[in-house]
């Protein structure tokens, strides 16, 4: 795959690789150690859940409201690249630090920060697909970048984990051993982005003619009223996105959150994790691959089925091997629907304007799982059982493949 791309290309994938790591920590060691964190403090798995579902609820709000201006202000000349910079390191910083304060609120507080620059320099990064490959190469550049980031980030996660296997048995300090993994994720991210911040030139642009903050206000406003009277196709797949993905990273993040509230060992959790990258690196090529025969949109639907089986068979996850078939499932459609909706999307809107609509995008994009989140944490309190929570994650699918097939109508 990599031999088949040029260096700015390459440059681009290689940021996937580096960030990936942060999206596994989110969905593992993070958890886990705000669940150690929570249980000092006398808090009940229940409450931890919720707390945690919580707090990943508010940094979808934060970057809902700070995406779409952020990527409409990137949109003018020179603005994409440092701005893409600062909220990168921004995020590893506040990385370095969750590993290292004692408290659970401020831990809390720290990853809310984290990820919501994490979640804003997906924005930017998204919206360079346009200036670093043609039209036709799309899917291809797409489903790369999350093959090949799911697969690098077990390079840097082997790592993490093997201090946090030598906390856990006693032969380092707990504490010690949480700061070296944090450190190592948030190195392993900046660093491989470096090629990137070598490389990249913002090509698509536009002019600016007033102050770049309230112009690109003013944009957004006359580009949601456009795609509500004369673009429905974009329209109704953003709202397709927003349920289909909304579901996909609540379980994403929520993996090994929902495995520790149901008891099961965090060794194994992790491990079986770790496993489920591989598949996804494995299946992200392959659909990229059926892209040259199948629409994009056909892909899409086949993947939300998918999922659509993952959260039914929730309902009767009791043990690790049962939570390990779940994780092979996801495994195989989780870097597919991101790709392909990341690239069919890029497809469909102006190149010069792809900071905007992609800022729109992410509001309910990568990691940014508001209502599944809410979901869980309000089902939870209310019924105290964590598998009818997650099952109730099939709502969520069954409304993006309604709206995904309004979408091919009015093509």
């Amino acid at each position: 795959m990599f031999r088949n791309l040029n260096r700015l290309e390459k440059s681009w994938v290689l940021y996937d690789v580096g960030n990936s790591i942060f999206t596994l920590m989110v969905s593992t060691l993070m958890p886990i150690w705000f669940d150690a964190l929570a249980e000092k403090s006398g808090m009940s798995s229940a409450v931890y859940l919720a707390n945690w579902s919580y707090a990943v609820s508010a940094v979808t709000i934060i970057v809902a409201v700070l995406g779409p201006i952020l990527g409409a202000v990137s949109d003018h000349r020179g603005f994409r690249k440092p701005m893409f910079t600062s909220l990168l390191f921004t995020g590893a910083l506040g990385c370095i630090l969750m590993g290292v304060v004692p408290d659970y609120r401020m831990y809390l507080g720290l990853f809310i920060l984290s990820k919501c620059a994490y979640q804003l320099t997906l924005v930017l990064y998204d919206s360079m697909l346009p200036d670093i490959t043609s039209p036709e190469r799309m899917d291809q550049i797409s489903s790369g970048g999350y093959a090949f980031g799911y697969i690098g980030s077990c390079i840097p996660f082997i790592v993490c984990l093997a201090f946090y296997l030598l906390g856990s048995t006693g032969r380092m300090s707990e504490n010690l051993s949480i700061t070296f993994a944090y450190a190592v994720a948030a190195v392993w991210w900046v660093g491989v982005t470096v090629p990137l911040l070598k490389n990249y030139r913002q090509k698509n642009f536009v002019l600016q003619s007033g102050k770049a903050l309230g112009e690109s206000v003013k944009r957004i406003g006359r580009t949601l009223s456009h795609m509500y009277s004369k673009d429905r196709r974009v329209l109704y797949f953003l709202l397709a996105f927003f349920f289909y993905i909304d579901g996909v990273y609540t379980i994403i993040d929520e993996a090994v959150a929902i495995g520790r509230a149901l008891g099961l060992d965090s060794t194994g959790l992790l491990v079986v994790l770790l496993l489920t990258q591989v598949v996804a690196f494995a299946f992200s090529l392959l659909f990229g691959k059926l892209t040259q025969k199948y629409k994009s949109t056909t892909l899409i639907s086949v993947c939300i089925a998918g999922y659509f089986a993952v959260a039914i068979f929730a309902l009767f996850m009791h043990h690790l091997w049962q939570f390990a078939i779940m994780g092979f499932m996801v495994g195989m459609f989780q870097g597919a629907i991101q790709a392909l909706s990341r690239s069919y999307y890029a497809s469909i809107i102006p190149s010069e304007n792809s900071g905007e609509y992609f800022g729109i995008y992410d509001i309910c994009g990568k990691g940014a799982s508001f209502v599944g989140t809410m979901l869980i944490g309000i089902t939870v309190s209310i019924t105290g059982s964590i598998n009818i929570s997650v099952a109730a994650l099939a709502v969520l699918f069954v409304l993006g493949f309604f709206f995904l097939r309004k979408t091919v109508k009015v093509q």
